[in-house]
């Protein structure tokens, strides 16, 4: 990548990245106001809230932040492979985007309850939250971001040996 392509990619990933982290922490806030309220009209509203941003802002975000940390590791110099902290980052990231898919069920589901109009004030404090979810996504986030900041250092024995396949090159 030329360095004018490579920042404008940086710039679209940490974009993507801090958006993803950000929707998360609203949606966060829901759940804790899903898990603290009694008011009916409160938990319907979070609830259908949730399921909004969880659909249109943090699956898009989380999608885009992949797909653009992959364009970024294999279009630079730090690779896919050749680092721990970028192929952690990776498992993190897809770990982190596969159960937010799985979990995108059940956010739907309680969504779902919380729009019929039939549904009693005391079903509606009976269901479940995803705070567990949603707090343990937004510290795996918040993992990646310090792995990405600190990058820390430790070749991959696949990026030792292309190492030494360069310096041998050289």
């Amino acid at each position: 990548m030329s360095q004018r392509v490579r920042k404008f990619a940086l710039t679209v990933h940490i974009m993507f990245s801090v958006g993803w982290i950000g929707a998360a922490a609203a949606y966060l806030v829901l759940d804790v106001t899903v898990v603290t309220s009694q008011d009916a009209q409160t938990l319907r509203a979070a609830y259908l809230a949730m399921e909004l941003i969880a659909w249109y802002v943090i699956v898009p975000l989380a999608l885009a932040t992949l797909l653009t940390g992959l364009v970024m590791s294999l279009g630079t110099s730090w690779g896919l492979f050749r680092h721990y902290w970028v192929l952690i980052s990776l498992l993190l990231t897809v770990f982190a985007v596969i159960v937010l898919l799985v979990e995108m069920q059940t956010i739907s589901h309680l969504a779902t309850v919380a729009s019929d109009a039939t549904t009693s004030s005391a079903d509606l404090r009976a269901l479940s939250s995803t705070l567990l979810h949603s707090a343990g996504g937004l510290v795996v986030l918040l993992m990646v971001l310090v792995l990405n900041v600190y990058k820390p250092r430790g070749l991959t024995p696949y990026g030792w040996r292309k190492q030494q396949k360069q310096r041998e090159e050289s």
